[in-house]
Protein backbone atom coordinates (compact mmCIF):
# COMPACT_ATOMS: atom_id res chain seq x y z
CA UNK A 1 0.00 0.00 0.00
CA UNK A 2 0.93 3.71 -0.73
CA UNK A 3 0.11 6.94 0.02
CA UNK A 4 1.12 10.44 -0.85
CA UNK A 5 3.71 13.03 -0.35
CA UNK A 6 1.35 15.49 1.76
CA UNK A 7 0.31 12.23 3.65
CA UNK A 8 3.75 10.56 4.73
CA UNK A 9 4.75 13.67 5.43
CA UNK A 10 1.83 14.11 8.37
CA UNK A 11 3.47 10.78 9.25
CA UNK A 12 7.15 11.67 9.73
CA UNK A 13 6.32 15.22 11.48
CA UNK A 14 4.38 13.19 14.07
CA UNK A 15 8.33 11.48 14.76
CA UNK A 16 10.18 15.14 14.43
CA UNK A 17 10.84 15.33 11.52
CA UNK A 18 10.98 18.73 10.11
CA UNK A 19 9.39 19.16 6.51
CA UNK A 20 7.60 22.49 4.91
CA UNK A 21 4.55 23.83 5.19
CA UNK A 22 2.16 23.20 3.17
CA UNK A 23 -1.18 22.92 1.93
CA UNK A 24 -3.42 20.40 0.68
CA UNK A 25 -5.68 21.58 -2.41
CA UNK A 26 -8.08 20.16 -4.87
CA UNK A 27 -8.99 23.33 -7.17
CA UNK A 28 -6.68 26.76 -8.65
CA UNK A 29 -8.84 28.93 -6.41
CA UNK A 30 -7.85 27.47 -3.42
CA UNK A 31 -3.73 26.45 -4.55
CA UNK A 32 -4.06 30.46 -4.86
CA UNK A 33 -5.51 30.84 -1.30
CA UNK A 34 -2.84 28.49 -0.19
CA UNK A 35 -0.17 30.24 -1.73
CA UNK A 36 -1.36 33.41 0.14
CA UNK A 37 -1.42 31.86 3.17
CA UNK A 38 2.12 30.66 2.88
CA UNK A 39 5.22 33.01 3.94
CA UNK A 40 7.46 33.78 1.51
CA UNK A 41 6.62 35.18 -2.27
CA UNK A 42 8.00 31.69 -4.11
CA UNK A 43 5.68 28.57 -3.82
CA UNK A 44 5.75 24.93 -4.81
CA UNK A 45 3.08 23.46 -6.80
CA UNK A 46 3.61 19.86 -6.71
CA UNK A 47 1.25 17.15 -7.94
CA UNK A 48 -0.03 14.46 -5.91
CA UNK A 49 0.28 10.70 -7.47
CA UNK A 50 1.20 7.64 -6.70
CA UNK A 51 4.68 8.00 -8.69
CA UNK A 52 8.15 9.12 -8.50
CA UNK A 53 10.06 11.21 -11.29
CA UNK A 54 7.07 13.80 -11.23
CA UNK A 55 9.02 16.89 -12.10
CA UNK A 56 10.57 15.47 -14.83
CA UNK A 57 7.11 14.85 -16.19
CA UNK A 58 6.21 18.65 -15.30
CA UNK A 59 4.12 18.31 -12.14
CA UNK A 60 6.15 20.21 -10.19
CA UNK A 61 6.60 23.42 -10.40
CA UNK A 62 8.69 26.10 -8.55
CA UNK A 63 6.36 29.52 -8.68
CA UNK A 64 6.86 33.10 -8.03
CA UNK A 65 4.15 35.19 -7.22
CA UNK A 66 0.73 34.51 -7.11
CA UNK A 67 -0.04 34.56 -10.97
CA UNK A 68 2.66 32.03 -11.42
CA UNK A 69 0.96 29.97 -9.22
CA UNK A 70 -2.61 29.91 -10.50
CA UNK A 71 -0.94 29.39 -14.01
CA UNK A 72 1.08 26.64 -12.89
CA UNK A 73 -2.03 24.76 -10.63
CA UNK A 74 -3.95 25.35 -13.81
CA UNK A 75 -1.67 23.61 -15.83
CA UNK A 76 -0.88 20.56 -13.84
CA UNK A 77 -4.15 19.86 -11.85
CA UNK A 78 -6.34 17.48 -14.54
CA UNK A 79 -2.97 16.76 -16.53
CA UNK A 80 -2.54 13.28 -17.07
CA UNK A 81 1.03 12.93 -15.57
CA UNK A 82 3.78 10.48 -17.31
CA UNK A 83 6.58 9.19 -15.07
CA UNK A 84 8.54 6.46 -15.24
CA UNK A 85 6.54 4.69 -12.98
CA UNK A 86 3.33 5.39 -14.40
CA UNK A 87 3.68 3.73 -18.05
CA UNK A 88 3.10 5.44 -21.12
CA UNK A 89 -0.91 5.97 -19.80
CA UNK A 90 0.13 8.01 -17.20
CA UNK A 91 -2.13 9.31 -14.06
CA UNK A 92 -4.78 11.93 -13.92
CA UNK A 93 -3.65 14.67 -11.50
CA UNK A 94 -6.69 15.75 -9.00
CA UNK A 95 -4.62 16.56 -5.48
CA UNK A 96 -2.06 19.20 -5.89
CA UNK A 97 0.80 20.68 -2.47
CA UNK A 98 1.49 24.32 -2.43
CA UNK A 99 4.45 24.36 -0.69
CA UNK A 100 6.65 27.16 0.67
CA UNK A 101 9.77 27.76 -0.99
CA UNK A 102 12.85 27.00 0.25
CA UNK A 103 16.45 28.57 0.31
CA UNK A 104 18.30 25.54 -0.47
CA UNK A 105 22.55 24.65 -0.32
CA UNK A 106 22.40 21.42 -0.14
CA UNK A 107 20.12 18.22 -1.68
CA UNK A 108 20.85 15.14 -0.12
CA UNK A 109 19.36 11.36 -0.80
CA UNK A 110 17.89 9.11 2.27
CA UNK A 111 15.68 6.16 2.37
CA UNK A 112 15.58 3.35 4.79
CA UNK A 113 14.74 -0.30 3.28
CA UNK A 114 14.52 -4.03 4.56
CA UNK A 115 17.60 -5.86 3.31
CA UNK A 116 16.18 -9.20 3.49
CA UNK A 117 19.46 -10.97 2.36
CA UNK A 118 21.29 -9.70 5.96
CA UNK A 119 17.58 -9.63 7.58
CA UNK A 120 18.19 -6.05 8.76
CA UNK A 121 17.21 -2.78 8.16
CA UNK A 122 19.70 -0.77 5.33
CA UNK A 123 19.93 3.02 5.95
CA UNK A 124 20.85 4.38 2.33
CA UNK A 125 22.25 8.10 1.79
CA UNK A 126 24.39 10.02 -0.67
CA UNK A 127 25.32 13.59 -1.34
CA UNK A 128 23.25 13.14 -4.70
CA UNK A 129 20.23 14.29 -4.00
CA UNK A 130 17.30 14.66 -6.12
CA UNK A 131 18.78 12.15 -8.92
CA UNK A 132 17.76 8.38 -9.48
CA UNK A 133 19.24 6.85 -6.76
CA UNK A 134 20.16 4.28 -9.35
CA UNK A 135 21.57 5.57 -11.80
CA UNK A 136 24.42 7.16 -8.52
CA UNK A 137 24.55 3.10 -7.50
CA UNK A 138 25.52 2.21 -10.94
CA UNK A 139 27.35 5.45 -11.95
CA UNK A 140 29.41 6.22 -9.04
CA UNK A 141 28.84 3.58 -6.69
CA UNK A 142 31.46 5.48 -3.73
CA UNK A 143 28.36 8.25 -3.54
CA UNK A 144 26.63 5.44 -1.37
CA UNK A 145 26.86 5.40 1.99
CA UNK A 146 24.68 2.71 4.10
CA UNK A 147 24.58 1.63 7.49
CA UNK A 148 23.20 -2.11 8.30
CA UNK A 149 21.04 -2.26 11.42
CA UNK A 150 20.21 -4.76 13.91
CA UNK A 151 15.98 -4.66 14.42
CA UNK A 152 16.64 -5.91 17.86
CA UNK A 153 19.41 -2.92 18.96
CA UNK A 154 17.51 -0.05 16.71
CA UNK A 155 19.29 2.65 15.05
CA UNK A 156 22.60 3.82 17.84
CA UNK A 157 23.47 7.19 17.53
CA UNK A 158 27.09 6.47 16.63
CA UNK A 159 25.24 5.01 13.64
CA UNK A 160 23.26 7.86 12.80
CA UNK A 161 26.52 10.56 13.40
CA UNK A 162 28.89 8.45 11.42
CA UNK A 163 26.06 9.21 8.46
CA UNK A 164 25.58 12.73 8.97
CA UNK A 165 29.86 13.08 8.78
CA UNK A 166 30.11 10.71 5.79
CA UNK A 167 27.38 13.38 4.22
CA UNK A 168 30.26 15.97 5.26
CA UNK A 169 27.17 18.20 6.92
CA UNK A 170 30.35 19.42 9.36
CA UNK A 171 31.19 21.94 6.54
CA UNK A 172 27.68 23.40 7.23
CA UNK A 173 28.70 24.36 10.58
CA UNK A 174 29.75 22.25 14.16
CA UNK A 175 26.04 21.54 15.26
CA UNK A 176 24.77 20.36 11.99
CA UNK A 177 26.05 16.28 12.08
CA UNK A 178 23.78 16.48 15.53
CA UNK A 179 21.04 18.21 13.95
CA UNK A 180 21.01 15.41 10.97
CA UNK A 181 21.62 12.62 13.33
CA UNK A 182 18.30 13.40 15.47
CA UNK A 183 16.76 13.72 11.94
CA UNK A 184 17.75 10.33 10.88
CA UNK A 185 16.53 9.05 13.75
CA UNK A 186 13.15 10.44 13.69
CA UNK A 187 12.60 8.72 10.39
CA UNK A 188 14.06 5.24 11.62
CA UNK A 189 11.19 5.90 14.59
CA UNK A 190 8.60 6.32 12.06
CA UNK A 191 10.02 3.37 9.85
CA UNK A 192 9.47 1.37 12.96
CA UNK A 193 6.55 2.41 14.41
CA UNK A 194 4.24 2.36 11.30
CA UNK A 195 5.45 -1.00 9.92
CA UNK A 196 6.70 0.53 6.65
CA UNK A 197 8.99 -1.39 4.10
CA UNK A 198 10.45 1.60 2.32
CA UNK A 199 10.56 5.05 3.18
CA UNK A 200 12.38 7.45 1.17
CA UNK A 201 13.20 11.24 1.54
CA UNK A 202 14.45 12.46 -1.98
CA UNK A 203 15.84 15.12 -1.34
CA UNK A 204 16.35 15.77 2.15
CA UNK A 205 17.66 19.73 2.09
CA UNK A 206 20.09 21.72 4.00
CA UNK A 207 18.13 25.23 4.03
CA UNK A 208 20.33 28.63 4.40
CA UNK A 209 19.22 29.40 7.58
CA UNK A 210 21.11 25.88 8.51
CA UNK A 211 17.68 23.76 8.92
CA UNK A 212 17.79 19.75 7.34
CA UNK A 213 13.96 19.36 6.76
CA UNK A 214 12.01 16.46 3.73
CA UNK A 215 11.23 17.90 0.87
CA UNK A 216 9.78 14.96 -0.14
CA UNK A 217 8.77 11.63 1.13
CA UNK A 218 7.65 8.09 0.37
CA UNK A 219 6.41 6.07 1.89
CA UNK A 220 5.28 2.05 1.57
CA UNK A 221 3.77 -0.07 4.32
CA UNK A 222 3.84 -4.03 4.88
CA UNK A 223 0.35 -5.20 4.10
CA UNK A 224 0.54 -8.16 6.65
CA UNK A 225 0.96 -5.26 9.43
CA UNK A 226 -1.56 -3.06 8.11
CA UNK A 227 -4.31 -4.44 10.63
CA UNK A 228 -2.27 -2.60 13.34
CA UNK A 229 -2.13 0.64 11.43
CA UNK A 230 -6.51 1.80 10.77
CA UNK A 231 -5.48 5.22 10.79
CA UNK A 232 -2.82 4.41 7.68
CA UNK A 233 -5.36 1.76 5.78
CA UNK A 234 -8.32 4.83 6.26
CA UNK A 235 -5.10 7.25 3.71
CA UNK A 236 -5.77 4.49 0.51
CA UNK A 237 -6.56 6.52 -2.04
CA UNK A 238 -9.09 4.44 -3.99
CA UNK A 239 -8.87 6.44 -6.63
CA UNK A 240 -4.83 6.32 -7.14
CA UNK A 241 -5.35 2.30 -7.48
CA UNK A 242 -6.27 -0.32 -9.54
CA UNK A 243 -9.55 -1.48 -8.92
CA UNK A 244 -8.46 -4.93 -9.18
CA UNK A 245 -5.87 -4.85 -6.77
CA UNK A 246 -7.86 -3.11 -4.31
CA UNK A 247 -10.45 -6.24 -4.76
CA UNK A 248 -7.12 -8.46 -4.48
CA UNK A 249 -6.65 -7.58 -0.92
CA UNK A 250 -9.96 -7.78 0.49
CA UNK A 251 -9.14 -11.58 -0.26
CA UNK A 252 -5.72 -11.66 0.65
CA UNK A 253 -4.33 -12.40 -2.50
CA UNK A 254 -0.71 -11.01 -4.59
CA UNK A 255 -1.95 -9.56 -7.21
CA UNK A 256 -0.76 -7.26 -10.01
CA UNK A 257 -1.56 -6.14 -13.54
CA UNK A 258 -0.17 -6.51 -16.37
CA UNK A 259 -0.74 -5.63 -19.73
CA UNK A 260 -0.74 -9.15 -21.75
CA UNK A 261 -3.23 -11.75 -22.58
CA UNK A 262 -2.39 -14.59 -20.94
CA UNK A 263 -4.01 -14.26 -16.91
CA UNK A 264 -2.03 -16.42 -14.63
CA UNK A 265 -3.71 -18.14 -11.41
CA UNK A 266 -0.18 -19.69 -9.66
CA UNK A 267 0.34 -20.52 -5.63
CA UNK A 268 3.59 -18.94 -4.56
CA UNK A 269 5.51 -15.91 -5.67
CA UNK A 270 8.10 -18.03 -7.26
CA UNK A 271 6.19 -20.40 -9.22
CA UNK A 272 4.45 -16.89 -10.46
CA UNK A 273 7.70 -15.35 -11.60
CA UNK A 274 8.85 -18.49 -13.30
CA UNK A 275 5.31 -19.03 -15.02
CA UNK A 276 5.39 -15.03 -16.70
CA UNK A 277 8.96 -15.73 -17.29
CA UNK A 278 8.13 -18.79 -19.37
CA UNK A 279 5.10 -17.69 -20.96
CA UNK A 280 7.67 -14.90 -22.52
CA UNK A 281 9.43 -17.37 -23.79
CA UNK A 282 6.69 -18.73 -25.79
CA UNK A 283 6.05 -15.47 -27.51
CA UNK A 284 3.50 -13.97 -25.17
CA UNK A 285 2.80 -11.64 -21.90
CA UNK A 286 1.06 -12.56 -19.07
CA UNK A 287 -2.17 -9.96 -18.21
CA UNK A 288 -1.34 -9.93 -14.32
CA UNK A 289 0.87 -11.49 -11.58
CA UNK A 290 -1.37 -13.30 -9.78
CA UNK A 291 0.06 -15.70 -6.11
CA UNK A 292 -3.34 -17.04 -4.76
CA UNK A 293 -0.76 -18.69 -1.74
CA UNK A 294 -0.23 -21.58 0.31
CA UNK A 295 -3.29 -21.40 1.71
CA UNK A 296 -6.23 -20.79 -0.58
CA UNK A 297 -9.32 -22.10 -0.04
CA UNK A 298 -12.49 -22.44 -2.62
CA UNK A 299 -13.56 -19.05 -2.21
CA UNK A 300 -10.03 -17.26 -2.92
CA UNK A 301 -9.82 -19.20 -5.70
CA UNK A 302 -13.34 -17.96 -7.24
CA UNK A 303 -12.34 -14.33 -6.28
CA UNK A 304 -9.00 -14.57 -7.86
CA UNK A 305 -10.41 -16.54 -11.30
CA UNK A 306 -13.42 -13.51 -11.14
CA UNK A 307 -10.50 -10.97 -10.94
CA UNK A 308 -8.73 -12.16 -13.72
CA UNK A 309 -12.07 -12.69 -15.92
CA UNK A 310 -12.58 -8.64 -15.35
CA UNK A 311 -9.54 -8.21 -17.65
CA UNK A 312 -11.06 -7.56 -21.44
CA UNK A 313 -7.73 -8.16 -22.62
CA UNK A 314 -7.63 -11.73 -21.57
CA UNK A 315 -7.64 -14.46 -24.42
CA UNK A 316 -6.86 -17.72 -22.29
CA UNK A 317 -5.90 -18.41 -18.84
CA UNK A 318 -3.29 -20.22 -17.41
CA UNK A 319 -3.81 -22.26 -13.91
CA UNK A 320 -0.37 -23.53 -12.95
CA UNK A 321 -0.45 -25.12 -9.25
CA UNK A 322 2.18 -27.42 -7.47
CA UNK A 323 -0.40 -28.58 -4.69
CA UNK A 324 2.54 -28.75 -1.63
CA UNK A 325 0.16 -26.91 1.08
CA UNK A 326 -2.44 -26.00 -0.97
CA UNK A 327 -4.56 -29.05 -1.99
CA UNK A 328 -5.02 -29.55 -5.55
CA UNK A 329 -8.79 -30.26 -5.33
CA UNK A 330 -9.04 -27.12 -3.03
CA UNK A 331 -8.00 -25.28 -6.54
CA UNK A 332 -9.98 -27.60 -9.01
CA UNK A 333 -13.36 -26.91 -6.80
CA UNK A 334 -12.56 -23.37 -6.81
CA UNK A 335 -11.86 -23.20 -10.31
CA UNK A 336 -15.60 -24.97 -11.45
CA UNK A 337 -17.76 -22.83 -9.07
CA UNK A 338 -15.81 -19.97 -10.71
CA UNK A 339 -16.12 -21.00 -14.25
CA UNK A 340 -19.95 -21.92 -13.88
CA UNK A 341 -20.66 -18.14 -12.18
CA UNK A 342 -18.62 -16.24 -14.68
CA UNK A 343 -19.92 -18.16 -17.76
CA UNK A 344 -16.63 -17.66 -19.12
CA UNK A 345 -16.17 -18.43 -23.41
CA UNK A 346 -12.94 -17.71 -23.32
CA UNK A 347 -10.64 -21.08 -22.83
CA UNK A 348 -8.40 -21.99 -19.49
CA UNK A 349 -5.41 -24.00 -19.82
CA UNK A 350 -4.67 -25.62 -16.26
CA UNK A 351 -2.13 -27.81 -14.81
CA UNK A 352 -2.63 -28.94 -11.31
CA UNK A 353 0.78 -31.35 -9.34
CA UNK A 354 1.04 -32.63 -6.23
CA UNK A 355 -1.04 -32.97 -3.45
CA UNK A 356 -4.31 -34.54 -4.26
CA UNK A 357 -3.79 -33.86 -8.09
CA UNK A 358 -5.70 -37.23 -9.29
CA UNK A 359 -8.62 -36.02 -7.07
CA UNK A 360 -8.53 -32.74 -8.98
CA UNK A 361 -8.23 -34.27 -12.21
CA UNK A 362 -11.15 -36.43 -11.31
CA UNK A 363 -13.40 -33.30 -10.14
CA UNK A 364 -12.71 -30.54 -13.43
CA UNK A 365 -13.60 -34.50 -15.52
CA UNK A 366 -17.05 -34.90 -13.62
CA UNK A 367 -17.96 -31.26 -13.89
CA UNK A 368 -19.32 -31.28 -17.19
CA UNK A 369 -16.55 -28.51 -18.17
CA UNK A 370 -14.05 -31.27 -19.92
CA UNK A 371 -13.65 -29.44 -23.07
CA UNK A 372 -13.38 -25.70 -21.50
CA UNK A 373 -10.87 -26.81 -18.94
CA UNK A 374 -7.87 -28.24 -21.03
CA UNK A 375 -5.63 -30.07 -18.85
CA UNK A 376 -2.33 -30.33 -19.25
CA UNK A 377 0.46 -32.71 -17.36
CA UNK A 378 4.23 -30.45 -17.27
CA UNK A 379 5.01 -26.92 -16.40
CA UNK A 380 6.68 -26.31 -19.77
CA UNK A 381 3.96 -28.32 -21.82
CA UNK A 382 0.97 -25.98 -20.42
CA UNK A 383 2.63 -22.30 -20.30
CA UNK A 384 3.16 -23.47 -24.32
CA UNK A 385 -0.81 -25.10 -24.87
CA UNK A 386 -1.55 -21.63 -23.26
CA UNK A 387 0.12 -19.30 -25.88
CA UNK A 388 -0.83 -21.61 -28.61
CA UNK A 389 -4.74 -21.51 -27.87
CA UNK A 390 -4.10 -17.09 -26.44
CA UNK A 391 -2.44 -17.08 -30.11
Amino acid sequence: MKIHEFQAKGIISKYGVAVPQSIVVKSVDEAVAAAKKLPGEVCVVKAQIHAGGRGKGGGVKVSKGIEAVKTNATDILGMQLVTKQTGPEGQEVKTLLIEEGMDIKSELYFSIVVDRDTQKIMLIASTEGGMNIEEVAEETPELILTESIDPALGLRPFQAQRLAYGLKLEEYGPKMPRQAAAFFMGLYEAFVAEDCDMLEINPVVVTGDNRILALDCKMSFDDNALMRHKGTVALRDLDEEDASEIEASKWDLNFIKLDGTIGCMVNGAGLAMATMDIIESYGAFPANFLDVGGTATEERVEAAFKLITQDKNVKTILINIFGGIVRCDVIANGVVAAFKSVKLDIPVVVRLEGTNAELAAKIIEESGLKDKLIMVKGFGPAAKKAVEVAQ
